[in-house]
């Protein structure tokens, strides 16, 4: 089964982390990657830009719409994600409470079943 651990950040929280802290929750992301790539769970990862050089495009009347940033009430943004493949959704849940944001009080991993994947090759 495949898993989408969403990663969902506030920046608020992040910088009300100490240096010490951030520099932890970073190292952090790096054993993880090693402990899931290691079992052979991993399937890819990434990291995103913040928010604020994002785009959402909406296309009205055959016409594309652009709007630049994000919406102004979120709070958090995706961050990121790991796309695990592991056996049940109980280790989908196992493996997000290693992932070190999952330790940061007012952070946390959503993690969802992937129903349908495709590739660009086929």
């Amino acid at each position: 089964m495949k898993f989408l651990l969403i990663m969902h950040t506030n920046p608020q929280v992040w910088e009300a982390l100490t240096e010490e802290q951030r520099n932890e929750v970073m190292s952090g992301h790096g054993g993880f990657m090693e402990t899931v790539t290691k079992s052979g769970e991993l399937i890819s990862t990434a990291a995103l830009a913040d928010p604020g050089q994002s785009a959402v495009v909406r296309v009205r009347r055959g016409v594309p719409v652009v709007t630049d940033g994000p919406y102004l009430e979120a709070k958090e943004f995706l961050g990121g994600y790991y796309l695990v493949e592991c056996d049940s959704r109980e280790r989908a849940l196992e493996l997000a409470a290693l992932i070190p944001d999952a330790g940061v009080e007012g952070l946390g991993i959503e993690v969802r079943p992937v129903v349908f994947a495709g590739t660009a090759d086929g």
